[in-house]
């Protein structure tokens, strides 16, 4: 069984998963709004939100990570409680990711090395989302 993350957008959703796609090489996701669903009659989807999106996803290195703007009636509260890491053996994907995010964003601690990694950097991308990027070897 796998455990995904799953981020909530104020709206945002679709620009921030494809500038995700582009950064890690994804190919174009397949986007459901919320005006792709049946309408229920109970909820009435205001015509506003139609074009929101309710479900995407993208396989970023082995995991899956799923996307959403935040479903009308539901309100958004960004917060700062989780970030998504990526561990790679790979240190040139690791120092592509990190710089491609790293524009419009803020870096929290460039790459570098830790006593825990030969390259660790932490940033919150211009959509406010955190990452961690961890370059993963046999030894220091």
């Amino acid at each position: 069984m796998a455990v995904n993350a799953y981020i909530r957008f104020n709206g945002n959703c679709r620009e921030a998963v494809e500038f995700y796609a582009q950064v890690f090489g994804t190919g174009q996701p397949k986007i459901m709004t919320f005006g792709d669903v049946p309408s229920d009659p109970q909820f009435p989807l205001p015509n506003e939100a139609k074009n929101l999106v309710m479900h995407t996803q993208l396989h970023i290195s082995g995991s899956t990570v799923m996307f959403s703007d935040s479903p009308p009636g539901m309100p958004y509260i960004a917060g700062n409680n989780f970030s998504l890491a990526i561990v790679s053996k790979n240190l040139d994907e690791i120092k592509s990711w990190f710089h491609k995010l790293k524009e419009g964003g803020k870096v929290i601690l460039d790459l570098q090395e830790t006593s825990w990694s030969k390259c660790y950097g932490f940033l919150t991308d211009k959509f406010g989302i955190g990452w961690q990027f961890n370059y993963e070897s046999e030894q220091i």
